[in-house]
């Protein structure tokens, strides 16, 4: 009976994904429309020539850059570059001491390498300069890693001038994932592309090596104002071009000013831009995205060679704030300012990187200081940190140990809503000692008509993420809304959830056709796991989309749909983009997965079976390849190989709850009760967050143990409240055991979230007669 039970929740298969993300970088390219370049592309074929060249004619602008981080953002090794302490320094970590020193003008650190024994390696780059820089070394086959191992840049009175570890918390060996060695700190995939101008990875999957190149080491000049032969042509005058000679033209702020009018607080932008080139040029590196295409410095939008990453756990918070470092371009796009037409440049200096102006002089560009540079406003004594306008709207999170990013989301401190969602708050940043009921309080006290009482998207976005159904009809409205910003409407979007609902499949319709990328890009992965009939209606339009991210996700989405002839040439198009973005990180577990994912989807099973076994070649950690082998082999009933790949696996990785999950299951199809259970309640101590672990184990544990799995499941639906199967197993087992109250609670509860539930209805009729048998 057991065995019946689990093997039915296996039937269909269960695919594990994981989303190809490039680390570097956050998002949005919001709804900005593709730049002038995109819609008139340059005839000329210039080449890059490099960032001195421009210093002959730019000389203030080149001097500006020549001492930002941009300019120092990789350089070869030396004397000069070379910040850290190499005179025969050590710092212990984890166990392995390892030693820095530096010989002929060449620099050496003695660690821990791949199989976890102390070499030495030579250091060829340095990265970054303030406040830390790390440093690259070469494993081989032109595959670059960064040392985990940073100096930290800082004076010594602020705490710098020390070796430290990016991970001081967590003991990291050389067996980790997270290991200096490991796919995870490798500069050709994770870093390169915004560290150096025009990188080209070149990685043969053949000899699973790199011959990656660049035309400068930093982040010269034509990597954002692009390749620059024809520049030069144009200003010696052998060339006549509109564009003088230049791919992207910054014309946001050319002949604007602040306007101030009369009973305003606030000044206006003399014009508002109509296109964002210089968001998304900025976007291409500040943005959390994954890399689609290459070529990006050459011309071109920014979705033809990235997709932006929307608002989602665990990136962000709820009510959008940044939680993982993802880069601000997607925080500012939720912003006001952004939607009165600000751009980067407005407060900083592009080319030294620094701002326009220090501390609340910069925000009075805009805001008056008579009424926001006041204590009426802020509430604090002048001059005191709480009354600099960035510490209540841009509060700061704290990366790789020392770096502190601000939050460009320039959002009001919102205390009503951690106490509500658990989100974090300004004012209990800097007032920890006092609660957030507190902060709330004052808010409230200070401000009794401010914009804290407006109604946020984060309510329906933590209900939506918590399984919550009643959230699809806040989520609509939200995505209706115009005055929202776009990503915040395109990740409403993503969340929807149309089912049944014929309005919602008309909504996820209309933005499908939106005039706005980001709006469509969250249709699309509303669609992920959508049936594949309304993924045949709707999607085959976006085949033929302008911008290459979207075409090559509708080509997935659309891999295991038929499609009448006449759509045959575009899928074929769009699915060849899809697989070039594939090939290009073929060097990664995370696309050669995908890869497989999309043969299976083609009925292609023994290919999908061959790229997941070179996944886990490349990266025997990635449990979603090993995951999705082993569900491969069940449906072909190598039940055997199943559990041997998944016990191979745990040997690495002995805390990856979702491997125990997917033994047990294994297990209880071998009909090996005892080992089953034991597995099951593994995967549920690793991840209890995961409602499918405490539903698996409870059916595993009722036919013996009822009073435990009753337990379980008491607990597991508390947690996971919106969880029906976790509902309905309580509802029928607890009928099964005579726990009649606490069946009629259960299958209440269900009945509220899927009213025509037939077994809670039926459940429900019966127990009227029961108890007035008892």
């Amino acid at each position: 009976m057991l065995a019946l039970l689990l093997l039915g929740l296996a039937i269909a298969g269960w695919w594990w994904t994981q989303s190809p993300r490039s680390p570097v970088t956050v998002s949005q390219p919001e709804s900005v429309p593709a730049d002038p370049a995109a819609a008139n592309p340059t005839p000329l074929t210039a080449e890059f020539v490099g960032s001195q060249t421009c210093a002959n004619c730019h000389t203030e602008q080149h001097s500006a850059w020549q001492a930002s981080q941009h300019a120092h953002a990789m350089a070869h090794a030396s004397v000069e570059t070379v910040l850290g302490n190499f005179n025969d320094q050590h710092f212990d970590y984890a166990g392995v001491r390892s030693r820095f020193s530096q010989r002929d003008g060449r620099f050496f650190v003695n660690t821990d390498g791949p199989d976890g024994s102390l070499s030495e390696f030579e250091v060829l780059y340095t990265f970054g300069l303030e406040p830390l820089q790390q440093y690259l070394v070469d494993l081989g086959a032109g595959r670059l890693q960064a040392l985990s191992i940073a100096w930290d840049t800082r004076p010594a009175e602020q705490g710098g001038q020390r070796w430290f570890h990016i991970y001081p918390d967590e003991a990291i060996s050389h067996r980790d994932p997270l290991h200096w060695t490991r796919p995870s700190q490798n500069w050709n995939f994770m870093c390169a592309d915004c560290h150096v101008t025009d990188f080209r990875k070149q990685y043969d999957a053949q000899s699973d090596s790199f011959a990656s190149t660049w035309a400068e080491l930093g982040v010269g000049c034509e990597a954002c104002h692009g390749p620059g032969s024809a520049h030069l042509a144009w200003a010696a005058g052998e060339l006549e071009h509109q564009d003088q000679g230049l791919l992207r033209q910054f014309s946001e702020r050319r002949d604007m000013h602040w306007l101030y009018e009369l009973e305003r607080v606030t000044a206006r932008r003399s014009v508002v831009p109509g296109e964002r080139t210089e968001q998304a040029v900025c976007a291409q590196c500040h943005s959390m995205r994954s890399q689609v295409a290459e070529g990006f410095q050459h011309g071109g939008s920014l979705l033809d060679h990235y997709r932006p990453e929307l608002l989602r756990d665990p990136l962000y918070h709820a009510d959008g704030q940044q939680r993982e470092e993802v880069f601000i371009s997607t925080s500012f796009a939720q912003s006001r300012m952004h939607a009165a037409g600000v751009t980067c440049s407005d407060c900083h200096e592009p080319h030294s990187q620094r701002l326009r102006a220090d501390g609340n002089a910069l925000c009075a560009t805009c805001h008056s200081p008579r009424h926001f540079d006041q204590p009426s406003h802020h509430f604090h004594s002048p001059g005191s940190p709480g009354a600099q306008c960035v510490n209540c709207h841009m509060p700061q999170t704290t990366y790789m140990v020392i770096d502190p990013r601000r939050d460009h989301q320039l959002s009001v401190p919102r205390p009503d809503l951690t106490l509500a969602l658990g989100t974090p708050n300004a004012c209990s940043g800097c007032h920890s000692d006092q609660t957030p009921d507190w902060a709330a309080q004052h808010i409230e006290n200070w401000f009794p008509s401010g914009q804290w009482r407006q109604a946020h998207f984060a309510s329906a976005f933590a209900a939506a993420d918590a399984g919550d159904p009643a959230a699809q009809t806040d989520l609509q409205a939200l995505v209706r809304d115009p005055a929202l910003a776009p990503v915040v409407r395109a990740s409403a979007t993503r969340r929807l959830l149309p089912g049944t609902d014929p309005q919602a499949w008309t909504l996820l319709a209309e933005q499908l056709r939106s005039d706005d990328p980001l709006l469509r890009q969250g249709a699309l992965e509303a669609f992920e796991n959508a049936p594949q009939e309304p993924r045949q209606q709707w999607l085959p339009a976006l085949l033929e989309d302008p911008q290459r991210s979207l075409r090559a996700s509708a080509a997935r989405l659309l891999a295991d749909v038929f499609l009448p002839a006449v759509g045959q040439p575009a899928f074929a198009r769009a699915l060849a983009e899809y697989e070039a973005e594939l090939a290009l990180h073929a060097d990664r577990a995370d696309y050669l997965n995908q890869f497989g994912l999309l043969r299976l989807r083609q009925g292609r099973a023994g290919e999908a079976e061959q790229y997941w076994d070179q996944a886990l070649r490349r990266d025997p950690q990635h449990s979603a390849s090993r995951l999705n082998l082993a569900d491969l082999l069940r449906a072909q009933g190598r039940e055997l190989a199943v559990d041997r790949l998944l016990r191979d696996g745990l040997l690495a990785q002995p805390q990856e709850g979702l491997l125990h999950y997917a033994l047990g299951l294994s297990l209880v199809r071998q009909q090996r009760s005892d080992e089953a259970i034991a597995a099951l309640r593994q995967a549920y101590r690793l991840r209890p967050e995961d409602p499918r672990m405490g539903y698996v184990l409870a059916v595993a544990l009722e036919p013996q143990r009822p009073e435990e799995a009753l337990s379980l499941l008491a607990q597991a639906s508390e947690r996971h409240p919106f969880d029906r199967n976790l509902l309905w197993a309580g509802a029928s087992f607890s009928v099964r055991h005579q726990q009649l109250a606490a069946a009629r609670d259960y299958a209440e509860r269900l009945l509220a979230l899927e009213p025509e539930h037939p077994g809670a209805r039926q459940l429900l009729r019966q127990l009227p007669a029961q108890d007035s048998g008892r």
